[in-house]
């Protein structure tokens, strides 16, 4: 397989105004080395839209290793800005809306395009779902079910983002941050598996369900066995799911690859005991939510080793959640790792936590440290925001630091 580079601009070709037919909207189009994006904003936000999807597509590809040469065209995607464009394209080819963006796939390669109302909030939920979803029918045009909705739920957070060059001096950041994305795990189907218990479906029928009609709940255990077969920790059943993948056929119907997956599994472990190790699996993982209150109750047992592999345990789950890095930062302080502790508040503040208790954290931080006069300025930031919270505490603080 061919190795790219992906710089600022690396990967840009480039650059044209599509003259648009009578009465359609005026597109710009970036081509890039897998994709050719027309959007109606300006030529900046078809670039920035380009270089994301280069980047997710290297993502993907690293984990599925398709041979990039079996493209013969590259990837379309048009982009919108106005809800009523965006639902006027999606109607006149669907014959019905879809909220946020939606790939629309064809027996004819050339028609088939990912639409994408650019900006909006339904966009930012659906975008990596159907982006990965073009991805791999680019390759693989009739996956099995379980495999294109597990995984496409799996990379629905799979982010685009720059973390700040801070946090990852010391802080040990998940997915490929360098590359531009953040991987954080999507457990929110994990309660919703769970309580299925004695009514879940037998795994055999998720891995031969059919594409057609695949429901709601068939889509959530889908994702548990793709996790299963990704984050079990034992290389034994990851090394199935990657074999899997070389086994894949580009002519195959769903079903029949399928029945080739499902058949492959089966010759290096037998059903029941996939049930048993998956059910396992399911048992011994925990929800967001979870571990926030299982690390809570560690740190105020002062049980700091099990707090601390807690948080960043949910730190892995959702890097972009304020919680985690907080309690980090409080665990950081009463080892006496002031800048760690420091690092990790500022990652706090950016992802949400209230800017008071952070400003007060960040006061007793710096005056533990011994910068008393940077001490003093949080802890006037912390009255100044929440004064009944804070003020009588602050002052006498500020006091003995003066």
């Amino acid at each position: 397989m061919k190795r790219y580079g992906y710089g600022l601009l690396g990967s840009l070709v480039f650059l044209m105004v599509v003259a648009p037919r009578l009465g359609a909207v005026p597109m710009v189009s970036v081509t890039s080395r897998h994709y050719v994006v027309q959007s109606d904003g300006n030529s900046a936000d078809a670039t920035l839209l380009s270089r994301e999807l280069e980047v997710r597509f290297k993502h993907y590809n690293s984990i599925f290793h398709f041979n990039e040469d079996a493209l013969r065209r590259p990837l379309k995607v048009r982009a919108y800005t106005a809800q009523e464009d965006y639902d006027a394209y999606i109607s006149e080819h669907l014959g019905r809306t879809s909220s946020g963006a939606v790939y629309m796939h064809y027996n004819q390669p050339d028609r088939r395009e990912l639409v994408i109302h650019r900006g909006s909030a339904e966009a930012e939920r659906m975008f990596p779902h159907q982006a990965f979803v073009q991805y791999l029918r680019a390759f693989i045009p009739q996956p099995p079910a379980w495999l294109r909705e597990g995984f496409a739920i799996y990379f629905s957070t799979l982010y685009y983002e720059s973390i700040p060059s801070a946090a990852l001096e010391e802080v040990e950041v998940p997915g490929d941050a360098a590359g531009g994305v953040i991987y954080e795990e999507n457990l929110a189907w994990l309660e919703t598996v769970k309580d299925l218990g004695d009514k879940a479906p037998a795994l055999e029928s998720v891995f031969l369900a059919d594409v057609q009609g695949f429901p709601a709940y068939l889509q959530s255990v889908s994702w548990s066995l793709v996790s299963f077969f990704r984050d079990s920790n034992r290389s034994y059943y990851e090394r199935i799911l990657y074999e899997c993948f070389m086994l894949l056929s580009s002519t195959a119907s769903s079903p029949a690859n399928a029945e080739v997956l499902f058949r492959h599994i089966l010759s290096w472990t037998d059903l029941e005991t996939l049930e048993a190790d998956y059910r396992m699996y399911l048992e011994s993982r925990k929800t967001f939510a979870e571990l926030i209150i299982d690390g809570q109750q560690a740190y105020k047992d002062k049980d700091f080793p099990t707090a601390e592999a807690v948080f960043q345990q949910a730190l892995r789950q959702r890097y972009t959640h304020y919680a985690p890095h907080y309690y980090l930062g409080l665990l950081a302080y009463d080892q006496k790792q002031y800048d760690l502790a420091e690092r990790y508040y500022r990652s706090a503040l950016q992802y949400g936590a209230d800017p008071a208790l952070v400003a007060y954290a960040q006061g007793v931080n710096a005056a533990s440290a011994g910068r008393n006069s940077e001490a003093i300025e949080f802890l006037e930031q912390a009255g100044a925001i929440a004064p009944a919270q804070y003020k009588d505490q602050t002052d006498l603080l500020i006091k003995r630091l003066r």
